[in-house]
């Protein structure tokens, strides 16, 4: 049965159903509905947990202790949030924490614009805390894959034993649309580490072996371990190799867009060709190199100063054009007036 759901939602939706027992969060702009819709749904549910936690760090720590305890959980935050999380993401990719984190951004930085969408976290994935770690984010543009993709995030959680980032802007988590769940298939991957107090697993940030001696004068060790993390998380994100090709015949540019900006832009699959990637990080190199190599001009259109373009020229070893859509608002008509001057220039 159809049902009319918002982003925000379908992203709750799409927890439970992939077996979620646990939310920490701390209320703000625009996650806080999947705060409330945890609270209302822990007083129905006594096996599902709920804490509004004092702060965003609370939230962060406690969720990353409640996938160390043994269950699936998650947070939702925006940018300000996000950033006072990324010391635990570290420690969680260090103490191998299946858990979700969902990043709905907002324009910033500090407070920002806090009800006008952005899509200006991207560095923050890769960047936000301190050290080499490895992580995987997904970003749908539609309510319907927001509750896939959610499923699809604790899913390569579980198998990569990291936090996974689930992306989306303040538009789409209040976007509404008729979805039916009931007709979405999905694969769910089950819990299969073992839990704290059982097995010998040492949980801390210190650098160890895997008997969990602390070891942090060893460079050997630490080496073999960055490598076996390396390995194992790049290995999962090639399972989701997930991204929209939109070809357009005879067109010479290739349009990037991604989340709700690549909904924005899709009247004008008409004149370009239109490359979403869906998972954003890490980054799909050689899916970017295959799909804009006979195309004479690439434009990267998102709703920040440039930063999926850098990863992009990073990705294809081209000068990518640019259309930095800034301040929220985001206008079809304002876009394609910049794709036209941009094509001018050149």
């Amino acid at each position: 049965m159809k049902q009319l759901l918002s982003g925000n939602e379908a992203i709750f939706k799409g927890a439970i159903k992939a077996g979620a027992r646990y939310f920490a969060g701390y209320p703000i702009s625009p996650t806080s509905e999947i705060l409330q819709q945890a609270s209302l749904y822990a007083e129905e549910n006594p096996e599902f947990r709920f804490l509004q936690a004092e702060d965003e760090i609370a939230a962060a720590i406690a969720t990353i202790s409640a996938s160390l305890a043994g269950v699936k959980a998650f947070t939702a935050t925006s940018g300000p949030g996000i950033t006072l999380m990324q010391e635990a993401l570290g420690w969680g990719h260090v103490v191998e924490a299946p858990c979700v984190f969902v990043n709905s951004m907002r324009v910033g930085p500090s407070t920002g614009m806090p009800t006008q969408p952005a899509q200006s976290d991207l560095l923050q994935i890769k960047g936000g805390s301190a050290g080499d770690y490895y992580p995987i984010a997904f970003y749908p543009n539609s309510v319907e894959e927001s509750f896939r993709l959610t499923v699809t995030a604790f899913n390569a959680g579980e198998e990569s034993l990291s936090p996974v980032l689930l992306l989306a802007d303040a538009f789409l988590s209040h976007l509404y649309e008729l979805v039916d769940l009931d007709a979405i298939e999905v694969t769910v991957v089950p819990r299969t580490q073992e839990p704290l107090g059982s097995g010998q697993r040492l949980f801390t940030g210190t650098a160890h072996d895997k008997l969990g001696n602390v070891k942090t004068n060893d460079p050997v060790i630490y080496r073999e371990w960055l490598a076996e993390l390396r390995e194992r998380h790049l290995r999962v994100a090639e399972k989701y190799p997930l991204y929209e090709y939109l070809p357009c015949k005879k067109a010479e540019t290739l349009l990037i867009a991604f989340g709700i900006t690549s909904r924005i832009i899709s009247p004008l699959r008409e004149r370009f060709s239109i490359f979403r990637p869906i998972r954003i990080y890490p980054v799909l190199e050689r899916e970017l190199k295959e799909m804009t190599e006979s195309y004479r001009h690439i434009i990267v259109i998102e709703g920040n100063d440039g930063q999926y373009a850098g990863w992009t020229e990073c990705a294809i070893h081209r000068q990518v054009l640019r259309v930095p859509c800034l301040g929220g608002g985001f206008k079809l008509q304002w876009i394609q007036s910049q794709i036209e001057e941009r094509l001018k220039g050149r």
